[in-house]
This record gives structure tokens, C-alpha cells and sequence, in this order.
């Protein structure tokens, strides 16, 4: 069952999201759309992806190309790998990587996901260099990251690329407020349905390459919970599980099994330039 005080919720979430995009659309209008191709590469070849990167104008883009290094994202790699703070952002062009919280006992639940749509270090563009997330590969892919003092100061002549970060930052805030509510207010199988559906959204396949275990870290549960959840949504043929991988089935079963929380996130995610939806 749905937890109670859940659609007012999600109207709540709505107003203020309809709000803050009629507040940022004046700035909007007054930043030039890019101009740049679909195309688009790095000073070696490799073809950009990323959402962000692909939405800038020219200039901006080439104050970039020179610190822009591809990198290949491999399983269980951590990006935040520096004790002494960030030391990289990545512009994600496949895979996923999880944001996650770790308590002193071990214990993980993840608060975020960032797909190609995104950016790994946001903190970066407010001039910090600290996080409270550890961020995790969670599906092989690849990428550009930067050197976080060298995007402090090319930022300050890239109003465009600092526009969408901190956009993106909101929306990113906005997600992990909605999945402290969600993780705390809704059933298991629920919050299962809402997860696989947000990580479809990201990787672009009906196969996700996951395992039990990974769904109880992720959703901060135990893997007997995840077991069942899993079993409740294969039984209704919205997935078939397989070891290590779940391939999804029946996504609009799915949506109607996930809490309101997948279309308030789906909301939020809607701006045209940073979109993670690649089945759109």
C-alpha cells in the first residue's frame, strides 16, 4: 500500500518544481543554445555523450576540449578516490554510478544516480571540494573528467557550462530529498520498481546487469527483503531475474507497481538539456 499523505506529497514536490523552473526560464532565454554537432568528439576521437558537454556552445566547448580526458569506468571503480577531497569531475557518457552514503558500521544506502545526463562532483561548481557521497561505477562505461581546479577556473568564462551545472546540481538535490522520503515511506517492492525503472532510464536496456546483493545495498535493506521484492515483481511478469542481471519485462507494469516517487523524479528530470530518459 501507498504511504499515506503521499499524493499531497507529490503535489507539494510538483508546485515547487513548476516554481523553480519558471523562476531559472528568464536565464535560460538569454544563454545561447549550442550550435555544436551530435557528433561531437574530443581532441582524440572519442565521441561525446554526455548531456551536459553536448548542450554547450562552441566556445565554451573548446575552453573545455583541452582538459578533457577519456576514461574508461570500470564495475565497483570509485571516482571519488582522493582523501584529500575531489580531485576530478566526470561528464558520463554511458554506465551508471551510484551516489552513496556509508556509515561507520558499513552499512550503504544509495541517495543518487547519474547517468550521461549528468555530472560526478557537483560540489565542484559551488567552489567545494568535499562530498558527503562516496560515488560508485555501478555499470561499465565511459567518460570525461577534468581536474577540479582547472574547472574552478574556466567556469568563471563559461556561464553556459556553470548554468547547467548548477541546474543540475537542483535537480540532483531535489532527487535526494525525494529518495530520504521514499526509502523512509514506502514499501520494499515499491521502491524496487522505482529503482530499476530509474536506472533503465540511465543505461538505455531492458538488461540491467545487477544482483540481489547490489539491490540491498542500494535500497539500504537486507538481501532476504530485496529477495522477496524481487519475486513479488517476477511473479507479476514485470522482470525475469537471472543471476547477476534483471531484464525488464513489462515496463509500464512496472511503473504502475513503483511509488509516486518515480514520476515525481521523472518530473524533475524533464528539463530538454539534461534529460537521463534515453527511451524517450
Amino acid at each position: 500500500m501507498k504511504a499515506s499523505g503521499g499524493i499531497h506529497f507529490e503535489e507539494n514536490v510538483n508546485m515547487a518544481t513548476r516554481q523553480h523552473r519558471h523562476t531559472s526560464k528568464p536565464k535560460l532565454e538569454v544563454v545561447p543554445r549550442s550550435t555544436l554537432p551530435v557528433h561531437l568528439t574530443d581532441a582524440k576521437g572519442n565521441v561525446v555523450h554526455s548531456r551536459i558537454l553536448l548542450s554547450l556552445p562552441g566556445k565554451e566547448y573548446d575552453a573545455l576540449l583541452p582538459h578533457l580526458e577519456f576514461v574508461e569506468l570500470r564495475l565497483k571503480q570509485s571516482l571519488h578516490e582522493s582523501p584529500d577531497g575531489l580531485e576530478y569531475g566526470y561528464f558520463l557518457n554511458f554506465g551508471l554510478t551510484s551516489l552513496v552514503i556509508v556509515t561507520n558500521d558499513g552499512r550503504s544506502v544509495e541517495v543518487g544516480i547519474v547517468g550521461r545526463e549528468g555530472f560526478v562532483g557537483t560540489p565542484i561548481a559551488a567552489g567545494l571540494n568535499r562530498t558527503p557521497y562516496g560515488a560508485v561505477v555501478q555499470a561499465n562505461g565511459n567518460g570525461f573528467r577534468i581536474k577540479a581546479e582547472v574547472l574552478e577556473v574556466i567556469l568563471s568564462s563559461t556561464p553556459n557550462l556553470r548554468l547547467r551545472l548548477n541546474q543540475y546540481a537542483q535537480i540532483q538535490g531535489m532527487q535526494v530529498a525525494q529518495l530520504a522520503a521514499c526509502n523512509r515511506l514506502h514499501e520494499i517492492d515499491q521502491r524496487l520498481a522505482r529503482w530499476l525503472l530509474m536506472c533503465q532510464d540511465r543505461i538505455g536496456s531492458d538488461l540491467l546487469p545487477m544482483t540481489h546483493e547490489f539491490f540491498a545495498e542500494m535500497l539500504g535493506t537486507g538481501r532476504p527483503s530485496v529477495s522477496l521484492a524481487a519475486a513479488v515483481l517476477q511473479r507479476a511478469g514485470f522482470i525475469q531475474y537471472a543471476r547477476g542481471a534483471v531484464k525488464i519485462t513489462n515496463r509500464k507494469g512496472l511503473e504502475d507497481a513503483a511509488c509516486e516517487c518515480y514520476g515525481v523524479i521523472r518530473q524533475l528530470d524533464d528539463n530538454p538539456n539534461i534529460s537521463p530518459n534515453l527511451l524517450r
